[in-house]
């Protein structure tokens, strides 16, 4: 494949980034850029111009859809990345929000149109608290989008089947699995404890570390109930973005109060961290707890095993694709109705089960060094983003107009 261009189009991009895509996308772009012409259409504020060689271009909502649902918001943006993906060899979107610019690009512009999946709207019906009837429209656009796309690239192969368990009508053939990476470089363990102890974080005691937003799908209710069992001088570090509703907000404030009634180092750090503090406070973690119920792969995991955590994680999703169980850490396995949801069928043996997995690992910190080290050489070996490059550009590969 000679130098050709290839328009990503996403909502995150940084410095606007609030979840694993937005990594995803990020760090795909740094390493892309290598090895394509590459533009990037993003959502948001005007951003640098150039990311590592990869020429950038903001998009904000049209004024006139300033007070329009959220959904239609997006579509807004969509539609004012359209003309621009003229001349692009491939269009390349990342989620839903991204989706519909795609989609309407290639078919404008007569170029593939692939598609990474990082989540599913049928997958994510809690969404509807969200956005009332754009959840029926962001719905409407990824399964549009899914059928007509020249490839699907799943960032697991729970995803995969994900995938075409929920759109049926898509060909098996053009589902293909590439993982998330890390950039292990940049994430590695710091021993030092400056950062750490500055956030209230004891670093000669042990510890559960959680880092996530408060989505449905993370399961943070489930682990603050598990907290409450564990032994009494574990700490809960507890890295939470603001919660998806007000609904969420109350049950997680209600549980998060009765748990620093019943017991000391409970620390709640309600911003998010810049790189170098959160890589401490992963680096000093006793065990690195994952109670989702809905991961397509978990970025957050990786992180946690570059900087040499034991992970604890619920084996749903892509989560058995990155923890090794027993060896970088446990899985807790987590029996799920088949709504959409992702609700355990029995949550009390969920959270019993997975605070009996968090108190082993707590228990024998030699065990869970080991585990740690493990999950480093893990990620080094199967998800370095180079590797994830390269596979990338073979999906592109498949579906560009053979040269000559």
């Amino acid at each position: 494949m000679g130098l050709v261009r290839i328009d990503i189009v996403t909502k995150e991009f940084p410095p606007e980034i609030y979840g694993g895509a937005g990594v995803h996308v990020a760090e795909l772009s740094r390493v892309l850029s290598k090895h394509v012409d590459l533009q990037v259409r993003a959502f948001g504020a005007p951003r640098d111009a150039d990311y590592h060689g990869a020429a950038v271009t903001s998009y904000q909502v049209p004024e006139d859809l300033g007070g329009a649902n959220a959904a239609v918001q997006t579509l807004g943006v969509d539609l004012r990345i359209v003309p621009d993906v003229q001349g692009a060899d491939l269009v390349h979107s990342h989620t839903w929000y991204a989706n519909m610019a795609g989609h309407l690009a290639s078919l404008l512009h007569g170029i593939p149109h692939v598609l990474s999946a990082h989540s599913l709207e049928p997958l994510r019906p809690w969404k509807a608290e969200q956005l009332g009837g754009g959840y029926a429209l962001s719905s409407w656009v990824e399964k549009t989008a899914y059928e007509a796309a020249a490839a699907i690239i799943a960032v697991s192969e729970g995803m995969r089947q994900d995938i075409l368990r929920s759109y049926p009508d898509v060909d098996p053939e053009k589902v293909r699995v590439v993982h998330n990476g890390i950039d292990v470089e940049l994430w590695q363990r710091d021993g030092n404890d400056d950062a750490v102890r500055a956030l209230g974080i004891d670093p000669g005691k042990p510890s559960v570390v959680f880092v996530g937003r408060n989505t449905r799908q993370k399961g943070v209710p489930y682990l603050l109930r598990a907290a409450a069992k564990l032994p009494a001088d574990v700490q809960l570090v507890l890295c939470l973005g603001a919660a998806d509703t007000p609904e969420l907000a109350a049950e997680t404030a209600a549980l998060i109060e009765d748990l620093q009634k019943q017991r000391t180092g409970v620390v709640l750090i309600e911003r998010m961290l810049p790189r170098n503090e959160l890589i401490q406070v992963l680096s000093h973690a006793t065990a690195f707890a994952c109670p989702s119920i809905y991961e397509p792969l978990g970025i957050v995991n990786l992180e946690a095993m570059a900087c040499g955590a034991a992970v604890v994680a619920s084996a749903t999703g892509g989560i058995p694709e990155v923890v090794d169980h027993g060896r970088t850490g446990l899985l807790v396995e987590l029996e799920q109705v088949t709504d959409g949801t992702g609700t355990p069928l029995d949550p009390e043996k969920f959270v019993n089960e997975f605070a009996a997995a968090l108190t082993e690992v707590v228990s024998d910190p030699d065990r869970a060094r080991a585990m740690g080290q493990a999950g480093r050489e893990r990620a080094e070996k199967h998800f370095s983003w180079e590797s994830i490059t390269e596979t990338t550009l073979e999906v592109y590969r498949s579906v560009l107009p053979a040269a000559g």
